[in-house]
């Protein structure tokens, strides 16, 4: 069968040798085991790390290839998309160029097997739509990543960003939301990141998806695509919360109304979740997703398994919604049209 992977990481290595130039916090630092530690101050008890498997796409795909499927893939930033807006903003600005054209390299490189979504820091508005333009119009990316938070402000909704949502809503290209570990750490420390990877991911998105909600943002962008990433985190399982108390924003539809024009993937171990998810927001609204190499894409079809869709929704989900949600055409098909 072919599958589409909608939530995958590949990072290009160039990016974070850029950034081991810098002195100053944000930094890079080598782990010395090939990969690479992102540290955003002197004290900071959780530290995004990374592993060779992270950074050889070509490895990577050859890991898909045993899994005994056609499995294309989705490239999106995850955790470290928070990064682009916690740099000064020319700094940046330069190294979301350099991702996002290392996403379009990756592109051409596998035709029809791999697509990505850009980098965007969000800092300076002119240069978030600068970059976006960049992205989408000059190197055919086919999304741009949304972090959870700008740098440690969590306020994704700030009136100044209106115009990039107008942007991506004009342009009908997907935004990946995904969490960026900059916020909520400090609340829940300790026990080796044990309680912030389990719970503090699951609250940023959620939040951030809210806020997108209660501001008014999905209201005055009827046509603005959101992929949520880890199964809507909260949401689904608290949306008639987000009714009762939702009240106070004054939306002209109920909270849970927006909530539901989300779309998400399948990323949780736990089949019961997956089934949950895709209950709530529809077969049509949910793609498959292995959040590799976070994660094993083989312990991922074998929870998704575990749901028992019918054959039909199993096709939506693990292909045919991607292709339709996210655009992704045959390139061959594309460039006879």
């Amino acid at each position: 069968m072919r599958i589409v992977d909608s939530h995958f990481h590949w990072w290009p290595r160039s990016v974070f040798e850029l950034l081991l130039k810098r002195t100053d916090y944000p930094r890079i630092e080598r782990d010395g085991k090939d990969g690479y530690n992102y540290l955003r101050g002197d004290n900071a008890d959780y530290v995004l790390n990374t592993w060779p498997e992270w950074f050889d796409l070509d490895k990577q795909l050859e890991h898909m290839d045993g899994l005994g499927h056609e499995v294309d893939v989705v490239c999106s930033i995850g955790p470290f998309s928070v990064v682009f807006s916690e740099l000064p903003a020319g700094e940046g600005r330069d190294a979301a160029y350099l991702w996002n054209e290392e996403m379009a390299g990756a592109q051409k490189a596998h035709p029809g097997r791999v697509w990505a979504s850009g980098a965007v820091p969000l800092q300076d508005i002119d240069i978030a739509l600068e970059v976006v333009d960049h992205a989408i119009n000059d190197l055919g990316l086919m999304g741009i990543n949304l972090p959870g938070s700008i740098g440690t402000d969590p306020n994704i909704d700030a009136e100044r960003l209106e115009p990039f949502y107008d942007k991506i809503e004009k342009l009908g290209v997907p935004l990946f939301l995904h969490p960026t570990d900059a916020i909520f750490s400090d609340m829940l420390n300790g026990y080796g990141g044990a309680l912030f990877l389990s719970l503090g991911r699951v609250m940023e998105v959620s939040v951030a998806a809210m806020r997108l909600v209660f501001s008014g943002v999905m209201e005055r962008h009827p046509d603005l695509k959101v992929v949520m990433s880890h199964t809507g985190g909260a949401l689904p399982y608290q949306s008639g919360r987000m009714d009762k108390n939702g009240k106070q924003a004054k939306l002209p539809k109920p909270p849970s109304e927006y909530i539901k024009r989300f779309y998400s993937d399948t990323v949780s171990p736990h089949t019961e979740g997956m089934k949950f998810a895709v209950e709530y927001f529809g077969a049509d609204q949910v793609m498959y997703g292995s959040d590799y190499p976070c994660w094993s894409p083989a312990d991922a079809l074998k929870f998704f398994d575990g749901i028992g869709l019918s054959a039909e929704d199993n096709e939506k989900i693990l292909n045919g919604n991607a292709r339709r949600i996210l655009g992704l055409k045959d390139p061959l098909k594309a460039a006879a049209e």
